[in-house]
């Protein structure tokens, strides 16, 4: 059984940092596109960043424009762990934060129709 558990969500200051973690079980996400989504209230799920297993332990990064430049996810594939580090949030960011993992996607990376398997969320909210 596939389980997906994000942490490390709560509440922050305006230009702070956060990291999120996404912890994997019952599939190896070294091999999967491991994706990170976010729904702020009163709006739809939207992409945040995704990782791409290109060849060998190459991965490739997609991230929309909102985020480029101040988020990053990466990963440890010992731990079976993905990560959002976010830097210089805003209060736009305030969102549920999703991880998300699917098969190889290529440009299909940022629909969130294409994943397969989603872990139950964890609140971000920004507010000075």
């Amino acid at each position: 059984q596939v389980q997906l558990v994000e942490s490390g969500g709560g509440l922050v200051r305006p230009g702070d940092s956060l990291t999120l973690t996404c912890t994997a079980s019952g599939l190896t996400s070294s091999k999967h596109t491991m994706g990170w989504f976010r729904q702020p209230p009163g709006k739809d799920r939207e992409f945040v960043a995704a990782s791409e297993r290109i060849g060998g332990n190459v991965y490739s990064t997609t991230y929309p424009d909102s985020v480029k430049g101040r988020f990053a996810i990466s990963r440890n594939n010992a731990k079976n762990e993905v990560y959002l580090e976010m830097t210089g949030v805003k209060p736009e960011d305030t969102a549920i934060y999703y991880c998300a993992a699917a098969g190889r996607l290529g440009s299909d990376r940022q629909y969130a129709n294409m994943y397969d398997y989603w872990g139950q969320g964890t609140q971000v909210t920004v507010s000075s």
